[in-house]
């Protein structure tokens, strides 16, 4: 019997790389109907399916693909919706190809006898078609399998501080089982990470806002310009009689390298330029008021999905070059390849195996150029990569903005407010692994304040175990 043959993948549509560098529209286009059918048409629907063991809030993925083999969009989404709060945003910033596409058992057939390998199902683009092409009338039905939404138990009430991943998650999961959440957010917009963070031309706001809008049906209470720590404290929720407490209130403090001249002007972390530029609509000025720092020569430092976005964001907002500057190799950078890719294809430069070790101004403290050192990879670290170890060979690229995208730390704010809550060495929260307890009883966190900074979807999954946690103790659900 002939062996079946396996269908190639679907490419994802995107504006071409000379066009978008111009504009901040989204650069993947999205599937169409037929195109996501051809590649849902790809599942081998698994009977024990890799794939969901890879993804963090465990989406029943075989699931939702099969009813978009057929058409079925509704279909789609509502298995989805049952696991997943935030379809929408995981198809577009997840690193599907280090979770559950890789996972996937496709992804590992063929490559013998000089055949191709096959590649994986395009999971996060199908949950993405998904989320983009089935406008819910009612998150409620979706969410409880077309009974009518729960209403609010008499009693149980939990608040999410911070209204980033990981506290949407919990707020979306807790709503659906009948407790009444209400979201405590900082800023002046909902979304955290997501609309400070990520470019518009990668996530798109209104996606974000369309997502919040389906926790909104549910029920879910938004209160914006609400700083933990200052506006109110953990202790005080408790009085004012919630029944749970969940911290996902991310790590926003930047990190710098200490290297001499990083005071001078036009040196920028990757938190400010990317929150002036997103939240602050720079990339629109003066339509928006918030103006950006104008520089012939950009350069990012740094290089994870964050370094990306900022390389990307400066070129499009008028720098004439733009250079990425790692410490390693291509090989070793943690942004994902697509991410890289889309870097490349609009003409960002990388500068490998260089660090800084100086930054220079004028006489007027304003940037003009910073000294690199080349660097040689030695043996792994503690994250599994080789290390970069100095070679004592320097040189000058110029440079009127540097743009630090090394990493984050916990912001102190409400911890400090909080001197019950116990934090490790680095001052991020401890939690109980399993459950996402901290050391104060029925408070929980989770996201980049337990972990430093990490992806979305491993945010997700640290909400969702705290709120399957917090319905088993309040009785909205049976455990395990």
């Amino acid at each position: 019997m002939a062996k079946k043959k396996i269908a190639p993948r679907v490419d994802m549509p995107v504006q071409d790389p000379a066009e978008r560098v111009g504009n901040f529209r989204e650069v993947a286009l999205g599937y169409s109907l037929e195109q996501a059918m051809a590649e849902a048409s790809r599942c081998l629907q698994c009977k024990k399916p890799a794939c969901r063991s890879g993804c963090p809030v465990e989406i029943d993925i075989k699931g939702f693909i099969a009813p978009l083999a057929k058409g079925d969009v509704a279909g789609a989404y509502s298995v989805l919706r049952e696991y997943n709060s935030l379809p929408a945003v995981c198809g577009r910033v997840c690193p599907q190809e280090t979770q559950c596409e890789g996972a996937c058992i496709l992804g590992k057939m063929g490559g013998k006898d000089g055949e191709k390998a096959a590649e994986p199902v395009a999971i996060g683009r199908l949950e993405r078609f998904a989320a983009d092409n089935f406008h819910a009338l009612s998150a409620c039905e979706l969410l409880t399998g077309g009974n009518a939404c729960r209403l609010p138990r008499a009693g149980l009430k939990v608040a999410c501080i911070g209204a980033g991943p990981s506290s949407l998650t919990v707020a979306g999961y807790l709503a659906a089982r009948g407790a009444k959440v209400e979201v405590f957010e900082a800023l002046h917009e909902l979304g955290g990470v997501l609309v400070y963070g990520i470019p518009e031309f990668r996530l798109p706001k209104t996606v974000v806002k369309r997502e919040i809008d389906a926790l909104r049906t549910l029920g879910v209470e938004f209160h914006t310009n609400w700083v933990g720590g200052k506006t109110f404290t953990i202790r005080e929720l408790f009085v004012w009689g919630f029944n749970a407490v969940f911290v996902g209130v991310g790590a926003g403090l930047p990190r710098f390298l200490s290297v001499p001249g990083e005071g001078l002007v036009g040196v920028f972390s990757a938190n400010e330029y990317l929150t002036r530029a997103n939240l602050g609509r720079a990339y629109a000025f003066p339509t928006y008021s918030t103006p950006i720092f104008p520089a012939k020569d950009a350069v990012v430092v740094g290089g994870g999905n964050v370094a990306m976005d900022a390389a990307r964001t400066a070129l499009r907002l008028g720098a004439e070059r733009v250079t990425v500057v790692y410490r390693r190799t291509r090989e070793e950078m943690p942004a994902r390849r697509e991410e890289i890719e889309h870097t490349e294809e609009e003409g960002v430069r990388f500068e490998l195996l260089a660090n800084p070790v100086e930054l220079f101004g004028d006489d007027k403290a304003r940037l003009t150029h910073m000294r690199l050192e080349r660097q040689a990879l030695g043996e792994p670290d503690a994250s599994g990569r080789r290390k970069p170890v100095p070679t004592g060979e320097f040189f000058d690229i110029p440079a009127q903005m540097v743009i630090m995208a090394v990493g984050t730390r916990a912001n102190r704010v409400l911890l400090e407010a909080s001197p019950d809550l116990k934090l490790n060495k680095w001052g991020y929260v401890i939690v109980d692994e399993a459950t996402g307890e901290t050391s104060i009883p029925n408070v929980y966190a989770g996201g980049d304040i337990v972990t430093g900074a990490a992806t979305v979807i491993s945010a997700m999954g640290a909400g969702r175990r705290a709120a399957k946690e917090i319905a088993w103790r309040l009785g909205l659900e049976s455990g395990d």
